[in-house]
């Protein structure tokens, strides 16, 4: 019976109970116990990789934990509990090697997103810095263009500058007040 159970008992410990029911019958139960690597395996999947990497179904770590329990005769017990064992430690061995294996898959994908999150801050970083060295310095204030050249209001060196428009009201319909302006040029025919 032991030799049977050597390779679940390698992984986890486990209870072992023998019930007598009545006169004839005798339930065996062998329950496999929880480990804590077991709720782990969830847990390194960050927040932000949430929406990138599935996590393990809580059914599939509480599987790991299914027990087993036979009912019958001593006699029936003795013949077929060693087969029933050797198969319950079986699927039980290929359960816990599928998670393992989904344990460093998760593992696995959470680096590569981390690095490729890394290398798009980089580049983000190497394309501010290119951006920022390809813009070209802002001129000095003695190096723009001067005033005069950009505002027509301001005068040209050596010119008389020109007044700025005014406004007027119409007498014309006074019910309306219309506010009207006129450049310097109108004001002075």
């Amino acid at each position: 019976m032991f030799t049977e159970l050597k390779k679940l008992i390698a992984k986890r410990s486990l209870t072992i109970t023998v019930a007598v029911l009545d006169d004839e019958q005798i339930r065996v139960n062998v329950v496999p116990h929880a480990r804590l690597a077991d709720s782990k395996v969830n847990e390194q999947i960050k927040y932000s990789n949430k929406s990138e990497v599935a996590s393990v179904p809580e059914e599939a770590i509480k599987a790991l934990t299914t027990p087993i329990s036979i009912t019958g005769t001593a006699e029936e017990i003795d013949a077929k509990f060693p087969a029933i064992l050797c198969e319950y430690v079986e699927s039980h061995v290929e359960l816990q090697e599928t998670l393992d294996r989904a344990s460093s898959e998760i593992a696995e994908a959470v680096k590569a997103i981390d690095e490729r999150n890394k290398s798009k801050g980089n580049a983000k970083t190497v394309k501010k810095e290119e951006k920022s060295k390809s813009e070209e310095p802002k001129p000095k204030a003695d190096e723009t263009l001067p005033l005069w050249w950009t505002d027509k209001a301001a005068a040209a060196p050596g010119t008389k500058p020109q007044p700025a428009p005014t406004a007027v009201v119409d007498t014309a319909s006074p019910s309306s007040q219309t506010l009207l302006t006129q450049s310097s040029e109108v004001t002075q025919q």
